[in-house]
């Protein structure tokens, strides 16, 4: 019988723990937990390693569930991160100062004078989705044909500094600037700047609190902490867009000189912390703009992978002819979100990033490290 009918994953049997009450309950103790951890390793282990096993159709779907929880950990381990800066926001003094000597560790290049840049990228008929054979998700599937107009996309993330341009031209008092949801929501939550900043009124300069402690704002550093709502009102502001998911694709992974699609921006070699900055540069914040020139697209485009999430304007839906490899996973929440691209944030751990990865959250969040870039019809 197919106990996937009779066992959702989301309505199983037995009285459902309301999430409210669940902080009422004991957590396992740490050495409970690494024991745990132990285990389950050590009797892991010997399955995934027998010979073999890919060419097992049944074994195969077994280790695709394993890589998809091992992935779907790698997720949860970043939003604790974002939840261990909201914490921080809330409880760290001005006294207080984490991992000052790696967060201070410049990259081993940077390319200068890249604000403001855009590059032109052809249209046309461009195949979008994961393109591979690595692990994906199955909402990267299957890969399709889409037609793109000519457009120009920015070749680095929108920096603190040019949002602060927005900011003082009054752009958070400007309904012209907003969505109507978005307009509600500023009024309502009385959003003045990015979450986390604070306006120092003594030395008239933004400041936040994050990883690094109480800093003051780096303008050369992408912009984070923003809602879609925010990115949309940005862009309107300064006359452009943001691009969609397909576009932002492209502009990625496309390679007019071998006529391909790349799994990275740099090619199809994995990352490195020359290409990015993902979680194992161990940076703990958004690298300053142009810092990885290894990293650049075919068409040029900086940080495409890592640093931050980059809204885009695209719904989050299914591909045409999606088919769920894991049953009301991805599927669930195709209703009322985002697309944000980017292969990961400076949380976001290697072996999950690539350009295809799609992540979405509702247009309102702000807790991620999210940023953007935009683009402009040609």
């Amino acid at each position: 019988m197919n106990m996937t009918f009779l066992n959702s994953y989301y309505q199983k049997y037995g009285i459902i723990l309301p999430k409210t009450e669940r902080g009422k309950y004991p957590r396992p103790t740490l050495d409970d937990t690494l024991r745990y951890r132990k285990l389950s390793r050590k009797k892991l282990s010997p399955f995934s390693k027998r010979s073999g096993i890919e060419e097992d159709f049944k074994c195969t779907e077994i280790i695709y569930d394993i890589m998809l929880g091992n992935q779907h950990e790698m997720q949860h381990q970043e939003l604790m991160i974002y939840d261990f800066q909201h914490y921080f926001e809330r409880f760290l003094d001005e006294h207080d100062n984490y991992f000052p000597s790696k967060i201070d560790r410049p990259p081993a290049k940077v390319e200068e004078n890249v604000q403001g840049m855009m590059v032109e990228i052809p249209g046309g008929i461009f195949e979008l989705g994961y393109r591979g054979g690595e692990f994906c998700y199955d909402n990267e599937l299957p890969e399709h044909k889409v037609y793109l107009y000519p457009f120009r996309m920015d070749i680095v993330p929108v920096t603190n500094g040019q949002f602060m341009e927005f900011i003082e031209d009054g752009g958070y008092k400007d309904y012209k600037n907003w969505l109507a949801d978005g307009w509600e929501l500023v009024q309502k939550e009385e959003w003045s700047a990015p979450l986390y900043w604070h306006y120092d009124k003594e030395k008239c300069k933004w400041g936040k609190k994050d990883f690094r402690g109480i800093v003051e704002i780096k303008e050369p550093e992408p912009v984070t902490n923003v809602s879609y709502y925010e990115a949309d009102a940005y862009a309107r502001w300064a006359g452009k867009r943001l691009p969609n998911e397909a576009e932002w694709e492209k502009a990625a992974s496309w390679n007019e000189d071998l006529n391909k699609k790349t799994i990275y921006p740099w090619g199809d070699k994995i990352p490195t912390t020359r290409h990015e900055n993902l979680l194992e540069s161990y940076l703990w914040s958004p690298s300053k703009v142009g810092s990885y020139p290894e990293g650049k697209s075919y068409y040029g485009c900086h940080q495409m992978i890592g640093d931050v999430w980059e809204w885009t304007s695209s719904e989050y839906t299914l591909y045409p002819g999606f088919k769920p490899k894991f049953s009301e996973y991805t599927d669930k929440w195709a209703i009322n979100q985002k697309v944000l691209r980017g292969g990961g944030s400076f949380a976001t751990p290697q072996r999950q990033s690539r350009n295809s990865y799609r992540n979405y959250f509702k247009p309102h969040e702000r807790i991620l490290f999210s940023g953007f870039r935009y683009a402009k019809d040609m």
